[in-house]
């Protein structure tokens, strides 16, 4: 089932179309990658399932109903500019922000308690946050953020300010939300948190959708069939394994190994590719190169530009 869904949904700001007819459908208990270059409309779709602003054209669908002003207590929402009050206490700020999600005052302290020594960030309680880098603050907002268990998590480049060790302390946490019940929609430039953390993603460039479905999917479909060996003892030149079946495409070779990828054409399985190599060298290593989600990212949005120029 799916827990969000949009349909057809346009927006449009004076001279400006920000979405144009955009689908998507962001399965439960999922992660769901939300890309696209900026500008492309990511920004403005969020805004919409967050009931900041409405679509102009389109229907959207939360839990099989149509979106409703109810639905934004079962949504928590990470925004990539945060908006902690800079002059508040910490504590006294986020027990404020929980009880506006409808915890209970005691409930709130016991929750924030977990976290704040989860976060290892209990010895902040007292403090203003104007006092806290970049990363801490990011750190009490993702708190606040998740604390009411909503149904659906929205996470607007969560990453923005981290080091690398908070980086995989949040990826640890987003993957036990998920695991324990909860959906995220997961907006990034990070290509390599996509393949990660997600399992479905949808591309969007110019206000248009252009791609979407599951990563593993994705990446299969864009394959090239092109495969990496690294050999030794070889007794031929490479090429002359080429044909109008194979195509060498780099070769390399250090401490007597040599590494090489080719192309094999379509119908020709990497089966015949290896028999053709196995008389002739010794084969240590042998995989399909799959297209990272980056260069698809690249491949697809450049596409997209060129053909619409």
């Amino acid at each position: 089932m799916n827990i969000f869904q949009a349909e057809n949904v346009t927006k449009r700001f004076a001279n400006h179309t920000a979405l144009n007819k955009v689908s998507i459908a962001v399965p439960s208990q999922s992660i769901f990658g939300l890309l696209g270059p900026n500008g492309a409309g990511k920004t403005t779709l969020i805004r919409i399932i967050n009931q900041i602003t409405g679509p102009d054209e389109g229907t959207l669908f939360f839990n099989g109903e149509k979106l409703q002003p109810h639905h934004v207590s079962l949504i928590g929402y990470l925004p990539e500019e945060r908006g902690l009050y800079k002059k508040m206490n910490v504590g006294e700020q986020a027990l404020y922000l929980a009880q506006l999600k409808g915890i209970s005052k005691q409930d709130a302290l016991t929750k924030l308690k977990y976290w704040f020594e989860k976060f290892e960030i209990q010895s902040w309680w007292g403090r203003k946050v104007e006092e806290l880098s970049k990363g801490m603050q990011q750190k009490v907002q993702f708190i606040v953020t998740i604390l009411h268990n909503p149904k659906l998590l929205i996470f607007d480049e969560p990453f923005s300010g981290f080091d690398p060790i908070n980086v995989n302390l949040l990826k640890d946490e987003i993957l036990q939300l998920r695991n324990n019940g909860a959906t995220i929609i997961f907006s990034t430039h990070n290509m390599s948190s996509v393949e990660e953390l997600c399992d479905y993603i949808a591309l969007i460039n110019k206000s248009k959708k252009i791609l979407d479905g599951s990563v593993k999917e994705i990446r299969t479909r864009f394959k090239q069939n092109i495969f990496e060996f690294e050999l030794s003892n070889i007794k031929i030149d490479l090429k002359d394994i080429a044909s109008n079946k194979f195509q060498i495409l780099t070769e390399s070779t250090e401490d007597h190994i040599t590494k090489v990828r080719i192309k094999t054409t379509a119908g020709n399985s990497p089966n015949e590719l290896i028999q053709h190599i196995l008389p002739n060298a010794e084969i240590h290593t042998f995989h399909e190169i799959i297209p990272s989600m980056n260069d698809i990212f690249i491949s697809q949005v450049e596409g997209y530009m060129e053909e619409n120029n």
